[in-house]
């Protein structure tokens, strides 16, 4: 009688075991300020430089050029990795130019080149696409691309390279591919690992996503009371009306 009440704790406990196991890892999105982006409304666009060739640097001298000019900043995000002349690390396409060549070093140092990075890109017809470095094609129906690293999720699945737990922890930001086609970026409001915010794309669905950069991060998002309007940016996305 002993022995098989010992037996059946052991069941009930092995089991709690396995059950605590599949507990899917989940974040609270109230810790990220969120935007959703729709590309075929043509109001998501890539920035580096203005007419006379200088750098727009921060968001907020973004926000005054296009209020010069007569349009009005909804959004803006610093959009991946640059060296030391402001310069974008790896591909970044403008109005359908390539400003900067596709990167296709696979044994560099840093986040940019944690294999496989990736690159985010708008295509002329307003579908916006995530690819690893290694799948990208670069044609004429590219109109906006920035290239950065690592790939947060590839095909559903997170990079394999990314550790639940782990104590290395940044401000980040990121864009990921929701199942409506739209672009979806989130920016931590305080230090997070890449594990976490790859969780935060997968939990809104995303299959694909990007990481563009840390600590540096910012973001202006009027509809969610978040204007942060510094910086010193290589480039900027933005979603502008």
């Amino acid at each position: 009688m002993q022995r098989s009440f010992f037996f059946a704790l052991l069941v009930v406990f092995s089991f709690c075991i396995v059950s605590f196991d599949r507990v899917e890892h989940k974040v609270d999105e109230d810790l990220f300020v969120l935007h959703e982006a729709i590309p075929k409304s043509g109001k998501l666009k890539f920035y580096w430089k203005d007419g006379n060739g200088r750098r727009f640097e921060s968001l907020g001298n973004l926000r005054k050029h296009l209020s010069e000019n007569g349009e009005k900043l909804i959004f803006a995000v610093n959009g991946g990795m640059y060296d030391s002349k402001r310069k974008p690390q790896g591909l970044y396409v403008e109005d359908g130019t390539v400003k900067q060549n596709l990167d296709t070093c696979e044994d560099g140092y840093g986040n940019f080149y944690m294999q496989p990075n990736g690159v985010f890109y708008l295509k002329k017809e307003g579908k916006a696409e995530i690819v690893s470095t290694h799948d990208f094609e670069l044609d004429s129906t590219i109109e906006f691309a920035t290239q950065s690293g690592p790939m947060l999720l590839i095909n559903g699945e997170y990079h394999k390279k990314l550790m639940k737990g782990s104590a290395n922890v940044h401000i980040r930001n990121g864009v990921g591919i929701l199942p409506n086609g739209n672009a979806l970026f989130a920016m931590s409001k305080d230090k997070v690992n890449f594990y976490d915010l790859a969780t935060l794309f997968k939990q809104k669905g995303c299959d694909n996503a990007l990481y563009l950069d840390g600590y540096v991060s910012r973001t202006f998002a009027s509809k969610s009371n978040w204007e942060q309007i510094d910086g010193d940016f290589g480039v900027i996305i933005a979603e502008v009306e």
